[in-house]
């Protein structure tokens, strides 16, 4: 018996002395081209750890608490390598490439697969890239910030590629066409989720703007065994409602509503549960930027997210000591949710998000036009992830002849009864895309009463007025769910909506 007990133990110290590496790490993966590499792991406190991969080779010692960390230095594009880790075992990881690296996440439309995405069958069927590897980080809620993530480096071919994101793929065909280097994208994405979840819960928690999240939260657990009783006795009901409403919201060509679901805790909503487990676990690789897609659920709450979402990005940036990482963004399409032609949660969160490139080193693809008016997800996910690349490789990469975005509102002057409206990203020179007399403008006096109005290309501004109003107070542009507009630049990219006012909305401190 007594010598089955030191076996025993044996083989435990065995186990728990193994140098063990987190899961981003893997066959196929591709670490970050010209930038530091750092590799992190768990083994025995006070195991020497070695890694090399070619020549380039550093080591550690594990801590008290038995992890690890080290860099390795700068490489540049190529593969495939081996990349070794030595302890008291060893682990070789094979196929690895060196290129660029990209953190893909948001809420469904970035998840969108890309079997779901237009052209899809035709898409996958070619997709044979051994270059580019994708990770979809397998989702998971936590209460306080994790060590490790499920999910494992693919290829992408067509046996793999379809479950990813549609954008992200997209977007990474995009830059492995134009830069010709291997391409990793990790996927860190999940449907629904409002963007408290993905920030860091004491970030949340010292501001009073927030705190009106943190207090729902509250609210929602201590409530959570009244309306689980309550759906258990009404689902049949509920269901049966949502799916009348349903019908008659495809009826008047609207979107339908949100399918209702049985109250779970510990879910996906949680403010600062997907940070700590989907996020806070890659910490600290080496990558190049973010690509995000995600505001839908914070539509409701358009006016905070203009505080919530910078809140989120800087909050990245610090925990990766990166005050310049890239971070690239979708404003939200257009979409039928109700037929007033102004006071538009869904405009103010557009907003929010313009609002937001005054971060340095963020950049905005427009969608305004690509969208599916009856579809909270579009399936024209292809324009999306171009979009998104050329903002890429215009700032990152400095690729000449490529423009980042279609016009951005600057500034406005009025002179003679009409609003004088200037541009950034004008291009060569701003356009109609149909040819056509601009579309969506609108113009008030001092009663705030927004009317249609005529508008003129003049050079590189536009021009806006309307007869019956001689003392023009303000302009929007596109300022609807789902805007007719049809402004744009020489490189037929669509300008953003957005509006001369200030005016409180109807989500003003909705917090």
């Amino acid at each position: 018996m007594k010598k089955m007990v030191l076996v025993f133990l044996a083989i435990s110290a065995t186990v728990f002395a193994e140098v063990k590496l987190p899961k981003i790490f893997g066959n196929n993966m591709v670490l970050q081209q010209n930038s530091v590499i750092k590799i992190w792991g768990f083994a025995n406190s006070g195991e020497r750890i070695k890694v090399h991969i070619v020549d380039n080779k550093a080591e550690c010692i594990a801590d008290s608490n038995g992890k690890w960390s080290m860099e390795l230095s700068q490489m540049k594009a190529g593969g495939p390598f081996d990349l070794v880790i030595e302890g008291k075992n060893k682990i070789a990881l094979s196929n690895v490439m060196v290129g660029e690296v990209w953190l893909c996440s948001g809420q469904s439309n970035m998840e969108y697969q890309l079997r779901r995405c237009t052209g899809s069958e035709e898409e996958i069927g070619k997709a044979n890239y051994p270059l580019i590897r994708i990770f979809m980080v397998k989702h998971n809620v936590a209460e306080s910030p994790l060590n490790d993530v499920e999910g494992e480096w693919l290829l992408c071919d067509p046996k793999n590629i379809g479950e990813f994101s549609g954008v992200g793929f997209f977007f990474g065909k995009t830059l492995f066409e134009e830069l010709n280097v291997p391409i990793g994208l990790i996927q860190a994405t999940w449907g629904g989720t409002p963007a408290e979840a993905w920030i860091a819960k004491n970030i949340l928690e010292p501001d009073e703007d927030f705190r009106p999240i943190l207090a729902r939260w509250n609210k929602q657990v201590e409530e959570y065994p009244t309306e689980l009783e309550e759906w258990n006795r009404n689902e049949d009901n509920l269901l049966k409602k949502w799916s009348a409403d349903s019908l008659d919201a495809v009826a008047k060509g609207a979107a339908r509503p949100r399918k209702p679901k049985r109250p779970e805790l510990g879910t996906k909503n949680q403010p600062g549960g997907l940070y700590n487990g989907m996020i806070y676990p890659l910490v600290p690789l080496s990558f190049q930027g973010v690509i995000w897609y995600q505001g839908e659920s914070n539509a409701m709450r358009a006016y905070q997210y203009r505080k919530l979402f910078p809140a989120l990005i800087n909050n990245w940036r610090a925990v990766w000591g990166r005050n310049e990482l890239p971070f690239y963004f979708v404003q939200l399409p257009n979409l039928i949710r109700k037929a007033a032609p102004s006071q538009s949660g869904w405009a103010e969160l557009r907003e929010a998000q313009l609002k937001t490139l005054s971060l340095h080193n963020t950049g905005m693809a427009v969608t305004i036009d690509i969208g599916d008016s009856t579809n909270l997800h579009p399936a024209n996910k292809t324009e999306v992830g171009s979009r998104l690349a050329l903002v890429a490789l215009y700032n990152v990469y400095h690729r000449d002849g490529f423009f980042c975005s279609g016009p951005i509102f600057k500034s406005f002057k009025i002179e003679n009864g009409k609003v004088i409206v200037s541009f950034n990203h004008t291009g060569v020179g701003l356009i109609t895309k149909d040819g056509k007399k601009l579309r969506g403008f609108k113009i008030c006096g001092e009663d705030k009463v927004f009317v249609d109005a005529n508008a003129e290309i003049v050079a590189n501004n536009v021009v806006v007025w309307c007869d019956t109003i001689i003392n023009p107070v303000a302009v929007r542009y596109a300022w609807a769910d789902n805007p007719q507009c049809n402004l744009y630049n020489s490189a037929m990219l669509p300008a953003s909506p957005f509006r001369t006012d200030d005016w409180p909305e109807v989500t003003f401190e909705k917090w």
